[in-house]
């Protein structure tokens, strides 16, 4: 990538070297509980489950995905938001890296949500060592990168760069698409996707909920391909051999490379991010359409739309 003398973003929080602490929390693991809810709330028969997922189709409203955005992006303004890190030091060349990559998705998300007739509110990045708190709990991170909707930040320890090499998907562009694919849960926030999800999945059976959260990623997977398309068109920020570096890692961490790689068998109705396959298919849409209305996994998943 063409990424050193890109735009740094003021939004990133290095909490690395600080303790998580065990208090505080905000929503003290809301987001685990939200995980565990659809495994609590059984049953229903298996005939429902392409029900509901069309019936959250229709919910949706169409296939006009920013249609029902916010005019006005949410405040981040509360005690939970309030950055408590500092500025990564000079001459990290990684923190540095994230930064350039945060600030382009911060100008292509602004780009376009200005032309939807909405703001876009960019998140906070937090860089931490080991473990951190956010408002959804304490996390390790052993859970990898993620996005916390009760604070609006993306949270990523640094080694996950090492673990994408392990994985078969070295390259910065592959760290990039991750980055990027925690950005668009943030649009998904944003958007009041992620609600709607949250909503459905606790009302749902096992499979089903699974179904909702593979939507949910594979939408991120395409909002990270839409990104990387005007990241290449507007600004030339990616190389040869980028794209193929970002469908490796969107592969590597397919549901179904990750079970084998266990261990398991693999179990279909256990996906909670979608298969390899799926995962490049998503990515290369975004990437070869730049049209955020071409990432309605939910219609597409469900029947509605191929």
């Amino acid at each position: 990538m063409r990424w050193r003398k890109g735009r740094r973003s003021s939004n990133v929080e290095d909490r690395r070297g600080e303790s998580p602490g065990m208090g505080g929390g905000g929503m003290g693991g809301l987001g685990n509980l939200l995980a565990l809810a659809p495994f609590l709330l059984r049953s229903k028969k298996g005939w429902l489950i392409l029900a509901a997922i069309a019936a959250f189709y229709f919910f949706f409203g169409g296939d006009r995905l920013f249609e029902g955005a916010p005019q006005q992006a949410p405040s981040l303004d509360s005690e939970q938001s309030r950055q408590s890190g500092s500025e990564p030091a000079p001459g990290d060349e990684v923190a540095d890296f994230v930064s350039v990559v945060l600030a382009d998705t911060e100008d292509t998300w602004g780009q376009l949500f200005e032309a939807a007739g909405s703001r876009y509110v960019p998140p906070k990045l937090v860089l931490y060592d080991d473990a951190v708190r956010s408002a959804c709990g304490l996390n390790s991170a052993a859970v990898g990168p993620f996005y916390c909707p009760g604070d609006n930040k993306v949270y990523l320890d640094l080694s996950f760069l090492g673990d994408l090499k392990q994985l078969g998907a070295p390259g910065d562009f592959a760290f990039a698409y991750v980055i990027a694919h925690e950005v668009g849960h943030h649009v998904q926030n944003l958007m009041g996707t992620s609600q709607k999800v949250q909503q459905a999945r606790m009302q749902a059976d096992k499979v089903t909920a699974n179904r909702l959260s593979v939507m949910l990623e594979l939408q991120a997977d395409c909002f990270a391909g839409v990104w990387a398309f005007y990241a290449h068109r507007d600004r030339q920020l990616l190389e040869e051999g980028d794209i193929e570096e970002g469908l490796a890692a969107a592969a590597a961490v397919g549901d179904d490379r990750l079970q084998k790689r266990s261990g398991r068998a693999v179990s279909p109705d256990a996906f909670t991010h979608g298969s390899a396959e799926q995962r490049v298919y998503w990515f290369k849409q975004g990437f070869t359409s730049g049209d955020v209305n071409k990432c309605n996994t939910f219609a597409a998943l469900s029947g509605r739309q191929q």
